[in-house]
């Protein structure tokens, strides 16, 4: 998933966009209220978190931008301000939690997760899909109690697409929320079709992968 950092504390931005990555976000960075409106302008993110006193404005301004820019991504608010009028107008506006500084970098990546769960309507640690089991959290698929092995792009396909069932997902979005804004070199033009290839063939070792459906033209989707 994509998550956009808007925090003017440098060293709180990359202790976050370090952790974050290593739990297999996808991050981007500002430090301001003008840097964080162009990145919420030009990309699509899942999650936007976002300090309210910036040095250039108010992040409760940010948020009012970022909801018609960015309409289904999930808001936490993370700040030092202790005044419950800001926290009460954040949740107003839109925000889906409230951390307050000093916070533990596990008890963000708690909430992102509990945020999650009630977005994508999860209700049990694994997520059934014909003959699979789908643990998310813990990065693991089974088909009759034995695990498939995934590279971590592998399974960040089939997890970001089966978190948006039932909705095509093109080839860009796929891309700008797994890869980032930019892909890297390595990867020619038929990345995505090539990892959907490697998916259902290490699925179809066990069961069918009718639900993973090819919209030609236009990208992917699960349908359930």
């Amino acid at each position: 998933m994509k998550v956009l950092i808007i925090e003017d504390e440098k060293t709180l931005a990359y202790e976050m966009e370090a952790f974050l990555k290593k739990s297999f976000y996808v991050c981007d960075l500002a430090h301001s209220f003008r840097s964080g409106v162009e990145q919420l302008e030009l990309n699509q993110y899942d999650f936007v978190l976002i300090d309210l006193s910036l040095p250039d404005g108010d992040g409760l301004d940010v948020l009012k931008h970022a909801k018609k820019s960015n309409p289904g991504a999930a808001y936490i608010i993370i700040t030092a301000r202790t005044n419950l009028k800001d926290r009460v107008s954040g949740l107003d506006l839109g925000a889906d939690d409230y951390l307050a500084k000093p916070f533990y970098l596990l008890e963000l990546q708690s909430r992102m997760q509990a945020i999650a769960r009630r977005k994508f309507n999860i209700t049990e640690e694994a997520i059934s899909i014909g003959e699979f089991q789908v643990d998310i959290q813990n990065r693991l698929v089974t088909c009759d109690g034995q695990s498939i092995e995934f590279s971590r792009k592998e399974f960040d396909l089939l997890s970001y697409l089966l978190l948006h069932k039932n909705r095509v997902l093109t080839r860009a979005q796929l891309s700008e929320h797994i890869w980032g804004t930019f892909v890297n070199d390595d990867y020619d033009s038929n990345y995505i079709d090539a990892h959907i290839k490697n998916i259902r063939k290490k699925l179809n070792a066990c069961g069918s992968t009718e639900w993973l459906e090819t919209v030609r033209g236009v990208g992917y989707r699960i349908r359930k």
